[in-house]
């Protein structure tokens, strides 16, 4: 069988990157963009350092800031429509997971029209044409949305939120400046971070890892490991390194899939806004034992990747263990809560919250065959 790799067509990265904005823009004879973001960015001066560079060139623009958190159908739909009025020709998307995922979906049906229901879109979407060219630029090291060919959509009326996953989302242009992360409160550098650690671990252990992508994925979990603390703290080094740690992650899942972890958190988000790092942050180290004996010596690797000493001592039950417990220990030293009560789960809706986890498209990832009963059980073990 083969193995496919999709990547972006270039990318740039490190402090001061997004000056290169202009230059790809005037080469690409691209004439107007729409800049999709949030009102946060807005008013906190982050995406205005996108859309001073483009003033300055004299390069066209018009924003598109009404994206929040877990983006819903009415959100893209909305998006869909500015694009359209705006006459742009192609899209910026300056943000977290929540404004890339946005102007991805927009991007898609802008050119393949006859999916404008979005609903349609779900799973693996065969759309035939390319995305609007999209220049992506993350303003948080977690979600790897700029190099992946995955987007998640929020259905409201549904209480459901779905994954699309389409080589034809990808952004031909990734900008990862960790100036632009430097701003996020310490809660977000957590949570987002943690979110990569788990993108890593997921596609580490994914039916579909090859050995291309765990080398990715080792990476990513080692630079997380020694910058994610210091990244929370307020380190620029910090911010730098987990910027990379979080692309390289993205690098490997988006061609290889996750698993239950990212099953179980989309529902959180539907049901209850949940962040989405932060879901993820609970449930990754309780999906890891369930996992465990399902994952041969790679456990072994995370726990050597995370720092743990002596590991090659250890016999397989050990080194499972350690790796385990390394995750743990690094969520509780970022502050990451304990429990899924914490961030409002309610008991009474274990039933929906794993039917819609079961039928999550990453939940067929997962290295351990899973069904219904078991994701109630977790779900409940871990409130």
């Amino acid at each position: 069988m083969a193995n496919r790799m999709i990547l972006n067509e270039t990318s740039y990265f490190g402090p001061g990157a997004i000056s290169h904005i202009v230059e790809e823009v005037q080469k690409r004879g691209f004439k107007k963009a729409l800049l999709v973001t949030d009102k946060d960015l807005i008013k906190f001066g982050v995406a205005t350092k996108v859309s001073a560079l483009l003033e300055k060139a004299g390069l066209a623009y018009e924003i598109f800031d009404d994206v929040v958190p877990n983006p819903t159908i009415a959100i893209v739909k909305n998006g869909v429509d500015v694009f359209k009025r705006s006459e742009a020709d192609y899209l910026i998307a300056v943000g977290g997971g929540s404004p890339q995922d946005t102007a991805k979906a927009i991007g898609i049906i802008i050119n393949n029209p006859e999916y404008a229901d979005v609903r349609s879109l779900e799973g693996v979407a065969p759309t035939k044409k390319a995305s609007v060219p999209m220049i992506a630029i993350p303003t948080t090291a977690g979600t790897a949305a700029e190099v992946t060919i995955n987007y998640v959509i929020t259905d409201e009326e549904n209480r459901r939120k779905f994954v699309c996953v389409d080589p034809h989302d990808i952004p031909v242009i990734a900008i990862v400046d960790s100036e632009m992360m430097a701003s996020m409160p310490a809660s977000l550098k957590a949570a987002t971070g943690i979110d990569a650690l788990t993108h890593a671990i997921e596609g580490y252990t994914t039916k579909g890892a090859w050995e291309l992508t765990d080398m990715m994925h080792l990476k990513s979990i080692e630079i997380i490991a020694r910058a994610l603390r210091a990244s929370v703290e307020g380190d620029p080094t910090g911010v730098e390194d987990m910027a990379l740690a979080q692309y390289i992650a993205g690098m490997g899942f988006s061609n290889v899939g996750l698993g239950l972890v990212h099953g179980m958190a989309h529902p959180l988000g539907a049901f209850y806004d949940t962040p989405h790092g932060v879901a993820n942050a609970i449930l990754l180290p309780h999906i890891m034992a369930y996992n465990a004996d399902f994952t041969g010596e790679k456990f072994r690797q995370v726990a050597i990747a995370m720092g743990v000493e002596n590991v090659a001592g250890m016999s397989i039950s050990q080194a499972r263990e350690a790796a385990i417990n390394a995750v743990k220990q690094l969520s509780k030293d970022v502050g990451i809560p304990a429990r899924l009560r914490d961030v409002g789960m309610k008991e009474a809706d274990v039933d929906a919250l794993a039917e819609a986890a079961f039928a999550d498209v990453c939940t067929g990832g997962n290295p351990r065959d899973t069904n219904i009963e078991d994701i109630k059980g977790l779900y409940r073990s871990i409130y």
